[in-house]
């Protein structure tokens, strides 16, 4: 069944005729995504290589019956093209860019959350599940198809880990980059409930890192209503406190939101924690032998 990223995915492509936007449009139809359209103001009736270009959402959810969109434009356009998307009824959203001020995304959070709208990111590398569909700039080639869904505050890690599982010869039921910033529109609990909903999901790997506490209330859920088995990596074991590392949500002050404190919530609910993705990837694949 996969999430997000399935079969019945119809993908608008914000800001198509940028460069970015050509590319990864073009590249993830290439994978097998349906893209069904591009939107760029003043551009309508433009087409990137046979991919219709319209002035809005709308239109292309009226026209090409869209109901994914990938966001790739400049920040300072990024949260009204959320709001846009979400406007015109698209019920997934998918927004790579960074450097979205956190005060416009809060506008964005609070409008999207009563509607049920799934938003990856903002700053995230999109979702993919693999041999079925790509939506952002995961690069496909290193995932295989499998039981194992993966979530992650960070891209680079999941490409390591996701990578590493494939050398192992363990494959992926879906892919999904939650984004690094402080507000994001789909939390660790959003999409383990998600995984626990799928049926092609078996197994699930969660790849957070220092800063905030959504690690620890993941903990307290996977408690209470996730059945199958977590493995977990936090990524900032050695990260000084009151240091950004990276992600501009990666931020610690004394002992709250440290690497070694989410270990402990994790642990303490029976989620076994990698201290770096290559353990994390050998724990998974114990855990599948085991299985």
């Amino acid at each position: 069944m996969a999430i997000i990223a399935t079969k019945e995915t119809r993908l608008v492509v914000q800001g198509i005729t940028g460069h970015e936007g050509t590319f990864h449009a073009l590249r993830n139809r290439d994978y097998g995504t349906n893209v069904v359209a591009g939107v760029t103001p003043g551009r309508a009736g433009q087409d990137v290589e046979g991919i219709l270009v319209y002035d809005s959402v709308a239109d292309a959810v009226e026209h090409e019956g869209a109901n994914t969109a990938l966001v790739i434009v400049p920040p300072r356009f990024a949260a009204e093209a959320i709001l846009e998307a979400a406007e015109a009824g698209v019920a997934q959203i998918i927004c790579i860019t960074e450097g979205i001020p956190a005060h416009d995304m809060l506008e964005v959070y609070h409008y999207i959350r009563p509607r049920g709208i799934h938003l990856l990111g903002p700053n995230c590398p999109g979702a993919l599940s693999p041999g079925i569909a790509n939506i952002g700039i995961i690069p496909a080639e290193i995932f295989k198809p499998g039981p194992i869904g993966l979530m992650s505050r960070s891209g680079t890690l999941t490409y390591q880990i996701g990578g590493e599982l494939a050398a192992k010869g363990l494959g992926n039921s879906t892919i999904i980059g939650l984004g690094g910033d402080p507000v994001i529109g789909t939390s660790f609990i959003d999409a383990l409930d998600l995984f626990q909903a799928d049926d092609d999901t078996e197994y699930i790997v969660m790849v957070g890192e220092i800063g905030g506490n959504e690690e620890e209330k993941a903990a307290e859920v996977i408690a209470e209503r996730i059945t199958k088995p977590v493995v977990a990596y936090i990524a900032g074991f050695e990260a000084p406190p009151g240091k950004t590392m990276g992600h501009a949500g990666a931020i610690i002050s004394g002992s709250a939101g440290t690497a070694a404190a989410k270990q402990e919530a994790l642990e303490a609910k029976g989620v076994r924690v990698g201290t770096n993705p290559t353990e994390a990837a050998q724990i998974m694949a114990d855990l599948v032998a085991k299985h």
